[in-house]
């Protein structure tokens, strides 16, 4: 039984070191904990001894840790409140893990995250004191997870259950984002989108650099490298500075040593199953670098001088059709003047003109492209692209997070409204390539990306091609024009065209990865 008053001795032991601090709070949860069965309360009784147990893991009191937490969890499930079932089950993989018990801990972490899953799925319906901090509490048993199944020569099942893991991040951090769930899972195998194509996963844990590799009917590869996460993550901030910064004389030191981690493994591999493109499955700082400029430094080329590159939060993807040359049509919008205290972006008058003479299209400029009228020409317009051509702004948090119109702001949940008019009304014509042109992801902010995924699911559109950072509307409008020209040969993708586009500006004045590189796509590829 969990001690009613402060442990001295016997089983559990004392509560670590005897320091004063750390003594009194093992003394006020054991209180608490004989307080609460004295009562009867189930729910704090469970709370006070998964904190004590808590307490004794932070000492080393591993036995003692581990027996509290699972009198905790047997507590949760009798009373069914889940949200401390699956933090219980993390709480004791952590404790198992620390213990050597890895086939045990595995079993813990993944109650925990079927817990938070299924909490995920129903977080509407949850009031708000339910609801729980996703960095501190949801992220780390799906990590933890993730690195006890690569820890050793993972099999097949154990590689293809880390896949679903990560997918199943991406899809939380994203609900977390919007605060309901806003994407049911739509599982597709890689061959029934794309025989050409394969998966990468790039996985930053604490200690390690996880790579994974997904193609049509072939073994799951794997490659692992030992680096702290700090390391990683320092890397990744020094190209996304060396980009913005292009004339520094270390340009291409972090994009080389990006390369060398993430692709280098599967060189031979990818030639020789003549892969065309690449779909990345970003982790964590990751999504703030383009994969675009990833450089190898032998033979001197770009990742996207090899393949046709796209993101996506996972392959839960919408089913698309392909763009059929012949039918393209565009809605475009687009804001050349100052408003709102943003400046001006006179090369958006060009970049839509060029695109009326490449496609047939309808166009909203400056005062026209109003939020209402956005909406009322997305709904009356089947055209299958839509085109946005004005400041923006992508976020970790969704009320920074938005599209500049003429009159207003339109956030990110009233976008979605905006997009949706057709398909609420049942019209057959979904959107299938969303384009964001001149919007940028918030500065300083690490998770900003999630803002910028979060406008693709959330628009409805199959496809989003957007930008990293805001960069000069000339050359912005540069490629984007060239890109729709490529769109219009037949049998091309949209992640092949954009890699011409960005294939034709190394090969102009605009040969920078700066100019070029920011310019990523979201979604089905194809």
């Amino acid at each position: 039984a969990p001690p009613s008053s402060p442990p001295t001795g016997g089983e559990a032991g004392g509560v670590g070191g005897n320091e004063g601090g750390v003594e009194a709070i093992g003394r006020h949860l054991a209180t608490a904990t004989a307080h609460s069965q004295e009562l009867e309360d189930k729910r704090g009784e469970a709370i006070a001894l998964h904190h004590l147990g808590s307490l004794y893991q932070k000492t080393g009191q591993l036995t003692a840790a581990q027996k509290l937490t699972e009198k905790s969890l047997l507590i949760a499930e009798g009373i069914q409140a889940e949200k401390f079932v699956a933090r219980s089950h993390s709480q004791l993989g952590q404790i198992l893990k620390q213990q050597g018990k890895i086939p045990e801990s595995i079993i813990a972490y993944s109650n925990a995250v079927k817990g938070f899953d299924a909490l995920r799925k129903d977080l509407v319906a949850i009031s708000q004191d339910v609801q729980f901090d996703f960095r501190e509490t949801v992220e780390p048993a799906y990590r933890e997870l993730v690195g006890l199944l690569l820890r050793s020569q993972p099999s097949q099942s154990q590689l293809q259950q880390a896949i679903d893991l990560i997918e199943a991040l991406q899809l939380a951090e994203l609900d977390n984002f919007f605060r309901d769930s806003c994407l049911e899972a739509q599982p597709e195998k890689i061959d029934q989108i794309d025989s050409t194509a394969a998966v990468i996963y790039p996985i930053i844990l604490p200690d390690s650099l996880e790579i994974i590799l997904l193609q049509q009917d072939r073994l799951i590869l794997h490659h692992q490298i030992k680096l702290s996460q700090k390391e990683v993550e320092e890397t990744i901030l020094k190209m996304r500075r060396s980009l913005q910064r292009p004339f520094g004389a270390n340009r291409l030191s972090s994009p080389t040593k990006l390369y060398n981690w993430l692709i280098k493994p599967f060189e031979a591999e990818l030639a020789s199953n003549q892969i065309q493109t690449l779909v990345f499955v970003l982790d964590g700082n990751l999504r703030n670098v383009p994969m675009a400029a990833l450089y190898d430094g032998e033979k001197e080329k770009y990742l996207m001088e090899k393949y046709a590159i796209a993101l996506t939060p996972g392959l839960q993807l919408l089913k698309s059709q392909s763009l059929e040359p012949e039918k393209l049509q565009v809605l475009t919008a687009g804001i050349s003047e100052s408003v709102l205290d943003f400046s001006p972006l006179p090369g958006v008058e060009w970049e839509l003109e060029k695109i009326s003479e490449i496609l047939p299209s309808q166009k909203l400029l400056n005062q026209e492209f109003t939020r209402e009228n956005l909406g009322t020409k997305t709904e009356e317009n089947p055209a299958p692209i839509i085109h946005l051509a004005t400041h923006g702004q992508f976020s970790s948090n969704r009320e920074d997070t938005f599209i500049l119109a003429w009159d207003e702001k339109i956030y990110v949940t009233e976008f979605e409204q905006l997009l949706r008019r057709r398909e609420n009304l049942g019209v057959a014509s979904p959107i299938e390539l969303l384009v964001l042109s001149a919007c940028q992801t918030a500065l300083g902010d690490k998770r900003a990306t999630l803002g910028l995924a979060g406008v693709a699911v959330r628009s409805g559109a199959r496809s989003t091609l957007a930008t990293l950072w805001s960069v000069q509307d000339d050359s912005t409008a540069e490629l984007i024009v060239e890109f729709y020209r490529q769109l219009t040969n037949p049998n091309i993708s949209k992640a092949e065209a954009l890699r011409r586009a960005q294939v034709a500006m190394l090969n102009s004045r605009f040969n920078l990865p700066y100019f070029w590189a920011p310019f990523v796509l979201l979604g089905n590829w194809q």
